[in-house]
C-alpha cells in the first residue's frame, strides 16, 4: 500500500512550524493510543502512521529530505531500527510521549541501568555572516558552552569520601508510574528528579551536578549560497544527556549582516547604481560592482531614473539552486548640485533648447501632464 503524505497524515499545511506539528501529533496519539483503541487494527496503523510522521518532520534534516525527495529521501527501514516500528511495537511509544507531554525534561527518556536516561537539550548559537561569506562559503570557530566531569568528585555528585543513596521514592528506577483509568502515565520522579539516586552530601565543587562547565571550540563549515534564517545542525554537541543519554544537537541559526551595496533576494543582488545626467541621456558604457569584482555594462541612450538593468549569473549560487541568480542593477539618475555660475548658464541654455523642441525631449513629463488634465476635467 502507497505511503499517505506525512503533512496529510497531521492534518498539517507544508510551512506548519513545531508547535503545529506538536499538537497536530499529540491529537492523534491520544485518539489512536492503542490503550484506548483496545486493539483496533486501524487504530493501530494508524498511531503507527502519525508516530513515523512527526518523528520525520520534527526532525529538521529529514524533513528537508522528504520536502525534497518525497518518502524516497527518507530511509524506512532507518527509521525503524532508529526506534521506529520494526519489532519494536509500542514500546518506544514513551520516549516521544514524554518529549510531547511535557515529561521527558528536554528530550526523550528511557532506562540504563535502572535509572530515567534523559537526552541532552539542544543548543541554538546565531552567527552572523557578511554576505560574502554567505555567497562563497566559509569555516567559523565557535565559543560554545561545554560540561565536563568534575574533578574533584569525578562525576558522582557526592563529595570526596560520601556515596550517593538510592531513591527510597522510586527505588532506584528514576520515575514513578501514575494510573488514570485504562492509562499508565510514567512520570519523573520529584525525589531524585529522574537520577534514581539521591546525595545527602553533594559535592562543593560541583554542587552535586557531577559536572563543571567550560568552554570548547568548535569549528563549523558554513557551505556556498547559504542564506538567513537557514539553520545548521552539528550533531551531538548540544547538552549532554543524563544518566548516559545521548547528547543534545547544536543548531547554528544564520543571519547575514547589512551589505553596503548588495540587497539579497533568494539567489538574486539588487543593488543601486547613480549615474550622471549626461550619461543617462547620452547613453554610455558604465562600470558596476559585482561579489566577483567589477563588471561593465551599456547604459541605454535616454535612460531614465528607476530603469533596471539585468546581469544574468552574476547573483549567488544557493544551496539547493543548479544555477547562480542575476544582478538587477537599480539606475538613480542623479541632479547637478552646487553649480557653478558658468555651469548655471549652460543648464539655462540647455533647457531653453529643449523646450524649443517640444515634448519629444520629455516622454514621461508629457504623459504626466495628460493625465493631470485628465484628473481635473
Amino acid at each position: 500500500m502507497a505511503k499517505r503524505d506525512f503533512y496529510e497524515v497531521l492534518g498539517v499545511s507544508r510551512d506548519a512550524d513545531e508547535d503545529a506539528l506538536k499538537k497536530a501529533y499529540r491529537k492523534l496519539a491520544m485518539k489512536y493510543h492503542p490503550d484506548r483503541t483496545q486493539g483496533d487494527k486501524d487504530g493501530e496503523e494508524k498511531f503507527k502512521e502519525a508516530k513515523l510522521a512527526y518523528e520525520t518532520l520534527s526532525d529538521p534534516q529529514k524533513r528537508a529530505a522528504y520536502d525534497r525527495y518525497g518518502h524516497a529521501g527518507v530511509d524506512p527501514s532507518a527509521a525503524a531500527g532508529a526506534g521506529g516500528f520494526g519489532g519494536a511495537g509500542f514500546a518506544d511509544f514513551g520516549s516521544i510521549f514524554e518529549e510531547i507531554f511535557g515529561g521527558g525534561g528536554g528530550g526523550g527518556g528511557g532506562r540504563r541501568g535502572g535509572q530515567q536516561v534523559y537526552r541532552g537539550a539542544d543548543l541554538s548559537y546565531a552567527l552572523s555572516l557578511t554576505l560574502e561569506e554567505a555567497a562563497l562559503g566559509t569555516s567559523k570557530s565557535l565559543r560554545i558552552p561545554s560540561w565536563d566531569a568534575c574533578d574533584s568528585c569525578h562525576g558522582s555528585g557526592a563529595k570526596p569520601g560520601t556515596k550517593a543513596k538510592t531513591c527510597p521514592t522510586c527505588q532506584g528506577s528514576g520515575a514513578t508510574t501514575q494510573r488514570m483509568g485504562p492509562f499508565a502515565m510514567q512520570q519523573t520522579c520529584g525525589t531524585c528528579g529522574g537520577s534514581g539516586r539521591i546525595i545527602p552530601e553533594p559535592c562543593p565543587a560541583c554542587r552535586g551536578q557531577g559536572r563543571v562547565q567550560r568552554q570548547k571550540t568548535l569549528e563549523v563549515q558554513i557551505p556556498a549560497g547559504i542564506d538567513a534564517g537557514m539553520r545548521i545542525r552539528s550533531s551531538g554537541n548540544g547538552e549532554p544527556g543524563v544518566n548516559g543519554g545521548p547528547s543534545g544537537d547544536l543548531y547554528v541559526e544564520i543571519q547575514i549582516k547589512p551589505h553596503a551595496l548588495f540587497e539579497r533576494q533568494g539567489d538574486d543582488l539588487h543593488c543601486r547604481v547613480p549615474v550622471s545626467m549626461a550619461a543617462a541621456a547620452l547613453g554610455a558604457r558604465i562600470e558596476v560592482p559585482t561579489l566577483g569584482g567589477a563588471a561593465e555594462i551599456d547604459l541605454p541612450e535616454g535612460t531614465q531614473s528607476g530603469k533596471t538593468l539585468r546581469l544574468r549569473g552574476k547573483g549567488i549560487k544557493g544551496i539547493h539552486s543548479g544555477h547562480p541568480g542575476d544582478l538587477y542593477c537599480h539606475i538613480e539618475v542623479e541632479t547637478p548640485v552646487r553649480l557653478t555660475d558658468e555651469q548655471r548658464q549652460l543648464l539655462e541654455q540647455l533647457d531653453a533648447s529643449f523646450k524649443r523642441g517640444g515634448d519629444r525631449h520629455s516622454p514621461a513629463g508629457k504623459s504626466w501632464a495628460d493625465k493631470v488634465r485628465d484628473f481635473f476635467k
